[in-house]
C-alpha cells in the first residue's frame, strides 16, 4: 500500500488514507454534501462510512495515490494523483475540500507539494487539473499556480443529470520553478 506522507508545512500534511479515517470522510461529505454535489459526479454513490473503507481499499497501486489533507490535525479534504502507469507520463491532479475551509490557501499548498512530488519523486512530465467551468473557485487554483488553460471540454461530465463544460489545465515539468 502507498505510504508516502508529505509535511507541506507545521499545519497542514498529506497522508495516504487509513481505514480509520472512513467515519470522519463521510462525515466531512455530509457537512458540505450538497456544496459538492454540484462539481462532483461521485458524492451521491457515498452513502455510508462503508463506502469511504471501499474507496480506501480500492487504490490502484502505481496508478493513483491518494491522500487526506489534513490541516491543524483534522482532516478537511482529499487530494490525488490518477492516469499513471500512462506511457505518456503524466498525471491527473484532483482534489476535494470542506467547504467552511475554503479561501485559505489550503489546496493551492496541497497542489503545490503534489505538483512537486509529480515532477521530482515520479520524475512525471506533465500534470493536468480538470476544473467546472463554473467553478471558479477550483479554477483559481491552477491559475495562481501557473498552469495553462488549454481549452475547454464542452458537455464533458455529468454531474446530478446536467452536462458540464471543464476547463482543462495544464504544467509541464519543464515549465514548473524548480525553487518551489
Amino acid at each position: 500500500m502507498f505510504s508516502t506522507k508529505l509535511q507541506v508545512n507545521s499545519n497542514l500534511i498529506l497522508r495516504p488514507p487509513r481505514m480509520t479515517d472512513a467515519e470522519d470522510l463521510f462525515v466531512l461529505l455530509e457537512s458540505c454534501r450538497t456544496y459538492l454535489r454540484r462539481w462532483l459526479p461521485w458524492v451521491d454513490e457515498i452513502r455510508s462510512a462503508l463506502d469511504f473503507r471501499h474507496w480506501v481499499e480500492s487504490g490502484i497501486p502505481g496508478e493513483e495515490y491518494r491522500w487526506m489533507i489534513v490541516y491543524k490535525g483534522l482532516i478537511v479534504g482529499v487530494i490525488d494523483i490518477r492516469s499513471l502507469g500512462s506511457p505518456d507520463n503524466f498525471c491527473e491532479i484532483g482534489y476535494w475540500l470542506s467547504a467552511k475551509m475554503q479561501g485559505r490557501g489550503i489546496v493551492t499548498k496541497a497542489c503545490r507539494e503534489i505538483i512537486n512530488y509529480a515532477f521530482g519523486k515520479l520524475g512525471l512530465n506533465r500534470v493536468q487539473i480538470r476544473a467546472a467551468t463554473e467553478n471558479t473557485k477550483s479554477r483559481a487554483i491552477p491559475e495562481r499556480l501557473g498552469f495553462t488553460c488549454e481549452g475547454i471540454l464542452r458537455q464533458s461530465e455529468l454531474v446530478d443529470g446536467e452536462y458540464h463544460d471543464r476547463a482543462m489545465y495544464s504544467m509541464l515539468a519543464s515549465e514548473w520553478p524548480q525553487d518551489v
